[in-house]
């Protein structure tokens, strides 16, 4: 900074210009950083990472997140033999495609798909935290330190997005619908590498307002807002060739591709066959996993599902008659659709929550047969990309109370799927704080991990 900038920085119409840009919607941290004589920029990544040759071939990633943590013994681990204190009514298993494999009661679909998949049971990490254990599973990496670590979303976004030869306007991280909340995705890759978060609802109608159909805002009504908006950029001809200026227009550009251009048709599920949308489930989750499939068939890097609302505390066994049905359909219709279509082999199908739920239940008010958290023993779902289906790694015990036998980590199944997508696990993971760090911590070779029998 000369010292006429320095100068402008510090004056009154200095400000004031400032504001004005920060009211245009201009990133307000970078101007800020303009605010004192000789402040430093902040760090850049090194570079973007490099994918390495991998296992499995896999080029996208569909996580279901089902947040609040579903739990083992109505889903992925059933153990109706342990009685009414630990299975409620939901107190029988359906056997599956594959012999030995079972599944929870309402699940009847999932079960016909079993050798597409494979189930992950006596996972554990021992957190009971709803902030920490999404971190820990997440992130593969232990709370506590005082570095921000970035999702595992994030970080495939960083080694097979733009600068891994990536190309779309469809960012290379979706998240359907709405956001996590409980951690910071991208953590210290920054703003680049956090999702998109779509919002909205796949089941309803397009142009809904609370539930009413309104009138179709049609191609020619969207491009005649667009020079609307033009007209009334007064900051733009006040400012012409400004830098930050032009970094916004850039970004308004590639929005307005995404409206008017190819890229956003992938999110109109009425370009879908009815049986198609029959097939998946006429709900929230259902039209979901379809909106999935649409983003794997564009080569979308990671999609993330989010279907919250699994913290059941209270009325367990009520919320679960209805929401286990819909993840029955949906994920089942998802596993058939993407193998049909010759799409499964390339595409990860990751199934789980932060931690399971307490294998008791707790049947005293103001609980009613609720389950609580709990993080030492719990089951996640994966396949596709590589992963051999119809497996079961990993136990529990007899009431699923805790890993039978050596647990999985979160960890592990983050390595597995790094190498399906060709990240080595070991290598270098860029950060803007010039730290020596790996894309995973720890874990044992190639050749030599518990899911090795998956590949």
């Amino acid at each position: 900074m000369d010292g006429r900038e320095a100068w402008e920085a510090v004056t009154r119409r200095g400000a004031l210009r400032r504001l004005a840009l920060a009211a245009a919607g201009l990133p307000l941290v970078e101007l800020l950083g303009r605010w004192t004589p000789g402040a430093a920029p902040a760090p850049a990544l090194a570079e973007e990472g490099t994918p390495t040759p991998g296992t499995g071939g896999a080029r996208t990633v569909i996580e279901i997140w089902m947040s609040g943590g579903p739990c083992h013994l109505d889903t992925f681990d059933p153990k109706p033999e342990a009685g009414r204190d630990f299975c409620g009514p939901l107190d029988r298993a359906v056997p599956t495609a594959v012999d030995g494999m079972r599944l929870g009661a309402l699940f009847p679909l999932l079960a016909a798909q079993a050798s597409r998949f494979s189930l992950l049971r006596g996972l554990s990490h021992g957190n009971n935290g709803h902030e920490t254990a999404a971190f820990i599973s997440r992130t593969g990496r232990a709370p506590g330190e005082r570095t921000v670590h970035p999702g595992i979303g994030s970080v495939v976004s960083l080694m097979r997005g733009y600068g891994a030869g990536y190309d779309s306007l469809i960012p290379p991280f979706v998240v359907l619908t709405t956001p996590l909340g409980r951690v910071s995705e991208q953590g210290f890759l920054g703003p680049r590498y956090a999702p998109f978060v779509t919002g909205g609802d796949p089941a309803r109608p397009r142009f809904t307002v609370e539930g009413v159909v309104s009138e179709e805002v049609t191609e020619e009504r969207q491009r005649s807002r667009r020079d609307l908006l033009s007209s009334l950029d007064l900051l733009g001809r006040a400012l012409p060739g400004h830098p930050a200026l032009e970094r916004f227009d850039a970004a308004g550009r590639k929005a307005w591709d995404m409206i008017l251009g190819d890229a956003g048709k992938v999110f109109d599920l009425a370009a879908e066959p009815d049986p198609v949308r029959d097939l998946y489930g006429r709900n929230t989750f259902g039209q979901s996993c379809l909106a999935a499939r649409r983003l794997a068939e564009r080569g979308v890097p990671y999609v993330l599902l989010h279907s919250p609302g699994w913290d059941t505390h209270k009325q367990h066994f009520e919320a679960m008659r209805r929401r286990l049905p819909e993840v029955d359909r949906g994920l089942a219709a998802l596993l058939q659709d993407l193998d049909g279509r010759g799409l499964l082999g390339a595409t990860i199908v990751w199934c789980g929550g932060e931690f399971g739920r307490t294998p008791r239940v707790d049947w005293a008010p103001p609980w009613n047969g609720g389950r609580h958290h709990f993080g030492n023993c719990f089951s996640w779902l994966v396949a596709g990309g590589g992963i051999r289906g119809g497996r079961v790694i990993g136990a529990s015990d007899a009431r699923g109370e805790e890993p039978a036998g050596p647990p999985l980590h979160p960890r592990d199944v983050h390595r597995l799927l790094f190498r399906l997508l060709g990240i080595d696990p070991d290598g270098p993971l860029p950060n803007p704080m010039g730290l020596d760090l790996r894309v995973t911590e720890g874990g044992p070779p190639a050749g030599k991990g518990p899911l090795d029998g998956l590949l």
